[in-house]
């Protein structure tokens, strides 16, 4: 992982971040990340300037990629937003969009009604600024945590604990699920531990820092607690694999974060580390099936190359072809937004495109929001690498 510096000076006003934001391609409202990151940030350090487009940045990670000098571009950019926002109030559409877990439980008792509702209201919603075209996810009859409970887990003397995050609690639970299979298939007992809270990736976006410093000091209290055991730490959420990781370290400064990192994996990530330990569990049977695969921004951030597509390729009979065709556009809750949402598809016009002419009817991807916006934009179906790990495993044994 490249360490980052949160010293605007160090950027040396080369533009690349420039040439690497989808954002910039995308529309001319946005006067690019060096702008309204690093030249800014000189200004506010001395005086309250705030750039109008910052609000067009969908912190997606690509500036802190290109960025030679190592400057975390976004995080300032996010930085800023939540100064922006101190002495302003933020809109009761930026509320929703920032409070998802907040909304799940809300709506948990009743998730049919609430779905019913989301699709009911879709004109309301659009009156306070979600995109009534936006792919909203629907909530799931049951969540991951309810689901878990009921499970039967073989208990072995190995463990890992699981981070299920906002989304594969109350929007995907399947995915967690093939998550502890997969994990079971490998003599693994699967640990999730009930104080967790949302890693703060919505909240950073809109502004709500605060919140999120409240939720990270309380997931890091339970990571920390894990990880002085010496069991590693799993996401299968790529954002919050990144902000549990990294962002915690850019935006808050908070005792134990850079230690118990060592100790976070992405699942696939953990997989392959398994396979090179000589440890997975590769009784795979044969998918001859093919699909297209998205690598997420926030993955790609966090600079292990592509796990799942190296973990895919030990199924035999599985074609799987690397879209490589850059942002989905998504962002978290980025297009989302009406003001956001053409320019979310202008920006994922390129992948759909890729992914309609391979004649592949399904794309992989980590990412929950990427897999949204991917179904919603090439109309294909979706899923994580995990379930086609899981699905193999399963094949194997028929």
């Amino acid at each position: 992982m490249k360490k980052h510096h949160n010293n605007p000076d160090s950027c040396t006003a080369c533009t690349v971040c420039i040439a690497n934001c989808p954002v910039t391609a995308a529309t001319r409202k946005f006067r690019g990340p060096k702008m309204v990151g690093p030249t800014l940030e000189r200004m506010r350090l001395s005086q309250d300037d705030i750039e109008p487009s910052l609000e067009y940045c969908s912190n997606c990670k690509n500036c802190d990629m290109s960025c030679p000098s190592g400057v975390p571009i976004s995080t300032l950019n996010m930085l800023a937003r939540a100064k922006y926002f101190k002495n302003r109030k933020r809109s009761l559409r930026d509320w929703i969009l920032s409070h998802g877990e907040k909304m799940a439980k809300l709506s948990a008792a009743t998730p049919g009604m609430a779905n019913f509702g989301m699709k009911m209201s879709r004109g309301i919603l659009k009156k306070i600024g979600i995109s009534d075209k936006a792919p909203l996810p629907a909530y799931a009859s049951k969540s991951f945590s309810k689901l878990f409970k009921n499970l039967k887990q073989t208990s072995y003397p190995d463990k890992v604990v699981f981070y299920p995050g906002c989304f594969i609690n109350y929007n995907d639970p399947q995915v967690g699920m093939d998550f502890v299979a997969v994990m079971q298939a490998n003599k693994l007992e699967v640990i999730v531990e009930e104080g967790f809270v949302c890693c703060g990736s919505p909240l950073v976006v809109n502004g709500f820092l605060d919140e999120a410093e409240e939720n990270a000091k309380q997931n890091v209290q339970i990571l920390k607690k894990w990880t002085d055991k010496g069991y590693p730490i799993i996401t299968c959420c790529t954002s919050c694999g990144l902000m549990l990781k990294q962002e915690y370290q850019e935006l808050f400064h908070i005792e134990g974060v850079a230690e118990y990192a060592k100790h976070l994996y992405d699942a696939d990530e953990f997989l392959l580390d398994l396979h090179d330990q000589g440890r997975l569990n590769t009784n795979f049977g044969t998918l001859n099936e093919k699909y297209m695969y998205h690598a997420p921004c926030h993955l790609r951030a966090q600079g292990m190359g592509l796990p799942g597509v190296e973990l895919l390729a030990l199924i035999p009979g599985l074609d799987v072809q690397d879209a490589d065709a850059g942002c989905c556009g998504i962002s978290g809750n980025y297009g989302f937004k009406d003001d956001k949402y053409d320019i979310s598809m202008e920006i994922g016009s390129g992948l759909f495109k890729t992914i309609k002419e391979s004649g592949r009817d399904t794309v992989v991807s980590e990412c929950g929001t990427c897999r949204l916006q991917i179904g919603h934009g090439a109309n294909v179906k979706t899923l994580h690498p995990l379930t086609l790990v899981r699905k193999s495993y399963e094949a194997y044994h028929k």
